[in-house]
């Protein structure tokens, strides 16, 4: 069963949390509060040591090998030649890759990789979740030779693998895993065991599939998509984006992407609007990066989750996103101020026939120029293979959790068993008090 989406906002510890920031404020790596610097400098008695389990390899090469067999692949001799699948949820085999590197090509990260787990502070399990949940296609893998159905993996399997193997750890016990880090950036990643690995750091895209005592702003991290259209290289300009507004995508989604069908409606016959109905595939990212690159802003509707992909294509694109997505949660808001890059509408004005495009006609030249001026300094941090950019952003927000984590870690220790009426959580929880419109 997917995780069911919580939409009831949490009261929370307020004491606990002000304890909690207080302590951050000046036990925590510093970042320079300006995006266009470039490179962030941590000193080096700030930045955290970090543990990367050595997995048994079903949960890491493993994973790629069985996608790949899947789908007919050859088998390869070593795991180096193992390719890892391009897709929108990649972080997990970026992070990996990252700590793979020696830590002197990592000199500005928030974190540095320990080999002996006593010296350290936080735990990473490298487990690819994401990809574990779609190794299998729509059909089960045939095997040529005898047109029988192969062993079909199970990625349900897979995940309680997991975790009796990382609950036999020793320093998983030592302090009930809020020390671990997991990546389940697709939002149905993980969900089998995700009431096992709750207590831990949980790299997510957005709280959609998550109830309010399993994640939370202030545990976890917002992760961005991995963008699946090529980055736009030019300069800011208005002169060659003719049209007004751009969206491709599916029509047709659950939960609170069923505005997109509305939208369709108010906005496919609207002059300088292109909205196009389409999956994934290699011709449709060609014309979305196309679109896109041609266009002054893009439309961001909610998915079958509050964020989708889109959204960073269109960051990459100098295309100003509109989102309209009222339980949105957004990437690194501590360095980002997502006002200056992206237009909000709320999803009930966005609906009004006429509102939207008369919304966007309004927007001046200068304030579109200002918008991609803007969208320019902040790009990088929406670019995985960027040396300073997604991976050493995401690093370091989660080095900002050690303090909570070590305060959580001493709390428990101390708690007495209580009988509670609801979930004891001692954190804030996602957004879900919806969005005005914003310009």
């Amino acid at each position: 069963m997917p995780r069911k989406s919580f939409l009831k906002p949490t009261l929370t510890l307020a004491g606990l949390l002000s304890l909690f920031a207080l302590y951050s404020l000046f036990h925590t790596p510093t970042p320079n509060p300006n995006p266009n610097t470039g490179t962030i400098h941590l000193e080096e008695n700030k930045k955290v040591n970090i543990y990367m389990y050595d997995l048994p390899r079903r949960f890491t090469y493993g994973v790629i090998e069985s996608y790949a067999a899947a789908r007919g692949g050859q088998a390869v001799s070593k795991d180096e030649l193992l390719k890892y699948p391009g897709h929108q949820h990649s972080a997990e085999w970026y992070l990996f890759s990252d700590l793979n590197r020696p830590n002197e090509e990592r000199v500005d990260s928030a974190v540095t990789r320990v080999m002996d787990p006593e010296d350290a502070e936080l735990y990473y399990v490298p487990f690819f979740s994401s990809l574990s949940l779609v190794v299998n296609p729509i059909r089960p893998a045939v095997n040529a030779s005898s047109d029988k159905p192969t062993s079909v993996y199970s990625d349900d399997q897979t995940q309680e693998a997991l975790m009796d193997w990382l609950e036999e750890q020793v320093f998983w016990k030592r302090n009930n895993g809020r020390d671990h880090v997991f990546i389940c950036q697709d939002p149905n990643a993980l969900y089998k065991v995700i009431d096992r690995v709750k207590n831990g750091v949980l790299l997510v895209s957005d709280f959609g599939r998550l109830a309010r005592n399993q994640a939370s702003l202030v545990k976890d991290v917002i992760l961005p998509y991995s963008h699946r259209i090529n980055t736009y290289k030019g300069d800011i300009g208005i002169v060659n984006r003719k049209s007004l507004l751009f969206f491709m995508g599916n029509r047709y989604r659950k939960e609170g992407g069923k505005i997109r069908d509305l939208l369709f409606q108010v906005l496919e016959n609207e002059r300088d609007v292109i909205i196009k109905h389409g999956a994934q595939s290699r011709e449709s990212r060609r014309m979305a990066t196309q679109g896109m690159h041609s266009s002054r802003f893009c439309l961001h509707p909610a998915g079958d989750t509050p964020s989708a992909c889109r959204l960073f294509d269109a960051l990459v694109s100098l295309c100003v996103p509109v989102i309209v997505s009222d339980s949105i949660e957004l990437p690194f808001e501590d360095v980002i101020d997502y006002r200056k890059i992206s237009i909000f509408v709320d999803s009930s004005t966005a609906i009004k026939p006429g509102k939207l495009v008369k919304l966007l006609r309004g927007v001046s030249s200068e304030r579109i120029l200002e918008f991609q001026k803007e969208l320019k300094k902040v790009k990088r941090y929406f670019e995985y293979e960027d040396p300073n950019g997604t991976v050493k952003e995401i690093w370091r927000q989660v080095s900002m959790k050690l303090p909570l984590i070590k305060l959580m870690s001493n709390r428990d220790k101390r708690m007495v068993l209580r009988d509670l009426t609801e979930p004891d959580c001692s954190c804030l929880c996602s957004n879900q008090t919806g969005v005005h419109t914003i310009l």
